[in-house]
């Protein structure tokens, strides 16, 4: 995002910021640390954070910090992660 690389907690802390607690966020299988900020972020206004599973992931780093660091209110496989999103907006709306 304009040059800004890695770029999840950049996007998510300024949807956060626009929307509050209107917001789901997902991080799904990454390297690194990037979106658990983001996540928290989303999490402190009131929004719905979800972090992919270990099982599913097919690199266990950007998931995991945010599962560690307490970001994540759902942890759940890939193939699961569509239905947890709808019943989040549902829970938001």
């Amino acid at each position: 995002m304009w040059g800004v690389r890695p770029s999840a907690d950049v996007t998510m802390s300024s949807v956060a910021d626009l929307f509050k607690g209107r917001v789901v966020g997902v991080v799904l299988t990454g390297m690194g640390r990037d979106g658990a900020n983001g996540l928290r972020k989303i999490k402190e206004y009131g929004g719905v954070t979800i972090a992919e599973d270990k099982s599913t992931c097919v690199v266990f780093g950007m998931p995991k910090v945010a599962i560690e660091e307490g970001a994540a209110d759902v942890v759940a496989p890939l193939h699961e992660i569509a239905d947890r999103i709808v019943d989040a907006v549902k829970r938001l709306s």
